[in-house]
C-alpha cells in the first residue's frame, strides 16, 4: 500500500483543509464539493483526510461495516451475534467516473435468484464507503444514472437494489466527497445541494509558496516514507484533535441568537429549502468543537455561511457561485444573537484552517472571471476584417425557454435528455443475448428462452432449470446527450446592435436547453475573413455563454469559412466520442459576401453535412418587411431545417415541439 501525502504537509488551501476537517469532526455535515482548476492538490489534500480518520468498530466478518453496538437489523449478512468485532480504520473509497451501476450498488446472481430462490450478493462501492468516505474525483463528469443512485443513497443513508422481484437492502452513510474542474461543466443543482460544503481552490500567487509546494512534493516523490515520518508529529496532534472535537461535539450549544443569525442569513441570500439552514447549524457547531468551545458564536456563523451557501445561490448554470461578504456581515449584525458571549474569546488551539476562523477573502478566484477574459486575449490575434469595421460586444437580450431540438433515429450515445437511444435505462423495448455480463434481465424472454428445454433438463419439481444460455437482456430506450455545435455569424451584416443582441440571447437560451439536457457543446464564429474555434467540444456550457458574451462583430460573412471549420470540428470529434451524435445549429441571415462565388461555395461547404448524414436546423436571423430566404435556402442545401428568432421560442404561436429532420435533397 503506498504512503499517502500527510495532510499536515500540504501548503495553503487552508478553505479546504478546513471543511475537510469539519466533516471529519461532525460527518452529518454532509461532505464536501472541491471546485477549482487543476493541479491545487484537490485530490491530495482528500486522500490525506483518510489518514486522519478515526478507527472503526466493525462486526467480524460482515461484509458491510456493521457497528458491533447497533448493527443493522437489515443486513444481508446478518442477523449479527453480539461480541465478535474487529478494529479497522475508516475506509476511503474512489467512484470512478466510468463505473458501472453494479459497481456502484453491487449485483444480484440472477441466475441463482431464478433457479435457487438464493440472494447472492456482492456488495458494490456503497457498501464499502458505509462509515467512511466515498471519493468522486471529477464529480461533476459522472453519468445521470449514477448520480441519481448517489442521491437515493444520501439522502435515505441505505442502498436498495432491486431486480425482478428480488430485492437487497443495506445501510449506505458515508461522508461524501467530490472534486470538480467548472471549466468541464457543472453539476445538477440536485446532486449540488447533496453536498454540505463547498470550497473553490485556486494556485497560489505567490512565488515563495509555490516554491515550497514543488519542495515538498519533490521531497515526497523522492522518498515518501521518509517525508511522511517527517510529518508524523504534526499528523498525530491533528488525530488527536479530531478525536477531542468528536468527543466536545455533543457538548456544544447552539443558542437561539446564532439561530436566528443562521436562518435571517439564509434567508437575506434567497436559497432555496430548509437544508442550507440545518447544514449551517451542523458546520458552526463542528467549528466551535474544532476551537474547542462549547458556545457557537457569531464568526463560527460567518464561517459556515462562507462554506455552506456560495454553491445554493446558482439560479443558472452561468452564475459563479459566491457570497457577498458585505452583506453578510450586515446581516449578522442587524440579526446580532442575545446570548451572552465572551467580548475577547479563545481562537482555540492553531491548526489546519484555525478555530472559526476567516477566510481570506481574496484567495479564490471569483467563478467566471478568467474564463470571461480568454477570448479577449485570443482574440488579439485575429486578422482585421475588412469592410465594415469591427464593433464591440454587446450583452445577450434576457434567455427564454427553447423548442425542443433533436436528432432523428436512434443513437447509443452517452446518457442524456435530448434525443432518443439505447441506454441502461428508459422503457423496455426488446430483449437479446447479453454481451459479457447480464445488467438488465429480461424475465418474460428468459422463461420463454427456458421453457421449451424443462423435459430435457430433469425438472422433476416447481422450480425453473435456468441456464446461461437462457438469459436474456432487457434492451431499453432512453435518452442521449449529443454534440450540440452553435455556429454563429458575427459578421458586419449581424452587427445592429439590437439584433445582435437577440441572437446572442437566442443562443445563450439554446446553451441553458443543453445544459439541462446533458449535451456537450462547441462554439464556431465566422466574420471577417476567416473563421474560428470560439470553443472547442466541451461539456462546460458555461464556458460557451462566456465566449458568447465577449463576441465582437463586424466585416464581411465568410459562411463557407464557417461551415467548413464546422466540418472539421466535427470529423475531429468523430474520432473522439464516436458514439455522441453532432447537432449543428447554424445561427446566421444566410447571406454570403467576400471571395469569389461566396454563395455557390458556401452551398457546397453545406452539403458536405447532407452528404455525412449531420443533423442541423438553421436559426434565420433576417429581419425587416423585405426578407430574401437565404437562411431557408441554406438549410435546404444542408439537408436540415430552418427556424425564426420567433419561433425558437417554446411558448410562440409556432413553437411545437419537433424533431430536427432532414429535408428531400
Amino acid at each position: 500500500m503506498s504512503t499517502p501525502f500527510p495532510f499536515t504537509a500540504v501548503v495553503g488551501q487552508d478553505d479546504l483543509r478546513l471543511a475537510l476537517l469539519l466533516n471529519a469532526v461532525s460527518p452529518a455535515v454532509g461532505g464536501v464539493l472541491v471546485r477549482g482548476e487543476k493541479g491545487t492538490a484537490k485530490s491530495t489534500a482528500v486522500r490525506a483526510l483518510s489518514a486522519l480518520m478515526p478507527t472503526l468498530d466493525v462486526v467480524s466478518g460482515c461484509r458491510f461495516s456493521c457497528d458491533p453496538g447497533s448493527p443493522d437489523p437489515g443486513c444481508p449478512d446478518g442477523p449479527h451475534e453480539p461480541g465478535a468485532f474487529e478494529t479497522r480504520a475508516a475506509r476511503m473509497v474512489e467512484l470512478p467516473v466510468g463505473a458501472s451501476e453494479d459497481r456502484l450498488v453491487g449485483a444480484l446472481d440472477i441466475e441463482r435468484a431464478l433457479s435457487e430462490g438464493v440472494k447472492a450478493f456482492e456488495p458494490g462501492l456503497l457498501a464499502d464507503a458505509h462509515r467512511g468516505i466515498l471519493y468522486v474525483d471529477e464529480v461533476n463528469l459522472l453519468h445521470d444514472h449514477l448520480v441519481d443512485l448517489l442521491l437515493d443513497a444520501a439522502a435515505m443513508g441505505a442502498s436498495y437494489v432491486e431486480r425482478e422481484g428480488v430485492s437487497v437492502r443495506h445501510a449506505a452513510r458515508f461522508l461524501l466527497v467530490g472534486t470538480m474542474n467548472p471549466e468541464e461543466g457543472e453539476l445538477r443543482p440536485q446532486l449540488l445541494d447533496r453536498f454540505g460544503l463547498t470550497v473553490e481552490v485556486a494556485a497560489s500567487r505567490e512565488p515563495d509558496q509555490r516554491v515550497e509546494v514543488v519542495r515538498r512534493r519533490l521531497a515526497y516523490d523522492d522518498d515518501p516514507g521518509a517525508f511522511a515520518a517527517r510529518w508524523a508529529e504534526e499528523e498525530a496532534a491533528v488525530r488527536a484533535r479530531i478525536v477531542a472535537a468528536r468527543e466536545l461535539l455533543p457538548s456544544v450549544r447552539l443558542g437561539d441568537g446564532a439561530l436566528r443569525q443562521i436562518a435571517a442569513t439564509c434567508a437575506a441570500f434567497e436559497v432555496d429549502g430548509m437544508r442550507a439552514d440545518i447544514v449551517m447549524a451542523r458546520t458552526a457547531t463542528a467549528l466551535a468543537a474544532w476551537a474547542g468551545r462549547t458556545d457557537v458564536l457569531a464568526e463560527d456563523v460567518r464561517q459556515a455561511a462562507l462554506l455552506a451557501l456560495p454553491h445554493r445561490r446558482r439560479r443558472n448554470p452561468f452564475d459563479a457561485p459566491g457570497l457577498d461578504e458585505d452583506k453578510l456581515d450586515e446581516t449578522l449584525e442587524e440579526f446580532g444573537g442575545s446570548d451572552d458571549e465572551d467580548p475577547d474569546p479563545d481562537p482555540g488551539p492553531d491548526g489546519p484552517g484555525g478555530g472559526g476562523g476567516q477566510p481570506e477573502p481574496d484567495d479564490a478566484p471569483q467563478g467566471g472571471d478568467d474564463t470571461a477574459a480568454r477570448p479577449e486575449a485570443g482574440e488579439g490575434g485575429q486578422p482585421q476584417p475588412s469592410g465594415a469595421g469591427e464593433q464591440s460586444a454587446v450583452r445577450a437580450s434576457e434567455p427564454f425557454r427553447t423548442k425542443v431540438l433533436s436528432v432523428p433515429g436512434i443513437g447509443e450515445g452517452a446518457a442524456g435528455r435530448r434525443s432518443r437511444a439505447r441506454t441502461e435505462h428508459g422503457r423496455t423495448t426488446g430483449a437479446r443475448r447479453p454481451r459479457g455480463a447480464l445488467t438488465k434481465l429480461h424475465l418474460a424472454a428468459t422463461v420463454q428462452a427456458a421453457a421449451p428445454h424443462q423435459r430435457a433438463r430433469g425438472r422433476s419439481g416447481p422450480g425453473l432449470v435456468v441456464r446461461r444460455d437462457d438469459l436474456r437482456q432487457a434492451t431499453r430506450e432512453g435518452r442521449e446527450g449529443n454534440l450540440v455545435l452553435f455556429v454563429v455569424d458575427a459578421s458586419g451584416s449581424m452587427a445592429a446592435r439590437q439584433r445582435m443582441s437577440a441572437v446572442k440571447g437566442a443562443v445563450l437560451s439554446l446553451l441553458l436547453d443543453a445544459y439541462q439536457r446533458r449535451d456537450k457543446v462547441g462554439l464556431v464564429t465566422f466574420r471577417g475573413t476567416d473563421a474560428e474555434v470560439a470553443l472547442p467540444p466541451t461539456s462546460s456550457v458555461d464556458a460557451a455563454a462566456a465566449r458568447l458574451e465577449t463576441l465582437p462583430t463586424g466585416g464581411r460573412t465568410p459562411l463557407a469559412a464557417g461551415l467548413l471549420r464546422a466540418h472539421d470540428v466535427l470529423r475531429v470529434e468523430r474520432l473522439r466520442d464516436p458514439a455522441r451524435r453532432p447537432l449543428v445549429v447554424l445561427v446566421t441571415d444566410g447571406r454570403a459576401t467576400g471571395g469569389p462565388e461566396p454563395v455557390a461555395l458556401a452551398g457546397r461547404a453545406a452539403r458536405l453535412f447532407a452528404a455525412d448524414g449531420v443533423a442541423s436546423v438553421v436559426v434565420d436571423c433576417e429581419s425587416g418587411p423585405v426578407r430574401l430566404g437565404l437562411a431557408g435556402q441554406l438549410a435546404g442545401e444542408l439537408g436540415g431545417t430552418a427556424v425564426t428568432l420567433d419561433e425558437l421560442r417554446a411558448d410562440s404561436i409556432a413553437g411545437l415541439v419537433k424533431d430536427v429532420q432532414r429535408r428531400a435533397a
